[in-house]
């Protein structure tokens, strides 16, 4: 295959890719669509592994600019629940996160023993206040619960898809 033919093929291609929904676009079908734009049997070998390159690397830069356009969200937009630089609470208890202005999740040494707590706090005098609203998690309860979450985010799923 000449140059000239593989810089057709991987325009086509790669227009092809930019307006199509690519959750639904698989590389037989592009390859196809190339094919009759193109009037061109791109199904043997040599075309067939071009239009693979082209799909492999068109996907990879979009992966890129997907990356790096949510970096600079994140810069831009820090969010509630982002880990912190250690941060400590004002019971010196390390902060993992913020769920809400409210609401916080850190570890915490109780009786010899870490815990994961997540709770809600109030604020007196300028410091941050726990109340009994929550829960603390042993190391072994921390690790069953996160071997759970998936069979949650399932049920929250299913529950989402009745409403």
């Amino acid at each position: 295959m000449d140059a000239e033919t593989e810089q057709i093929i991987e325009k086509t291609v790669r227009g092809i890719l930019e307006k199509s929904d690519m959750d639904e676009m698989t590389e037989f079908k592009i390859r196809k669509q190339a094919s009759e734009v193109l009037d061109l049997d791109l199904s043997k070998p040599p075309y067939k592994a071009l239009v693979k390159r082209v799909v492999q690397s068109f996907l990879e830069e979009q992966n890129q600019k997907e990356q790096q356009q949510q970096e600079v969200e994140e810069d831009e937009n820090p969010k509630i629940g982002d880990a912190q630089d250690q941060e400590y609470d004002d019971n010196g208890d390390l902060v993992i996160c913020r769920l809400s202005s409210k609401r916080k999740v850190t570890l915490q040494e109780f009786r010899g023993k870490s815990l994961v707590s997540i709770r809600e706090f109030y604020s007196k005098d300028g410091k941050e206040i726990p109340t009994t609203k929550g829960i603390s998690l042993t190391e072994e309860q921390w690790a069953v619960f996160k071997k759970n979450v998936p069979a949650i985010e399932n049920a929250i799923s299913k529950m989402e898809s009745r409403i």
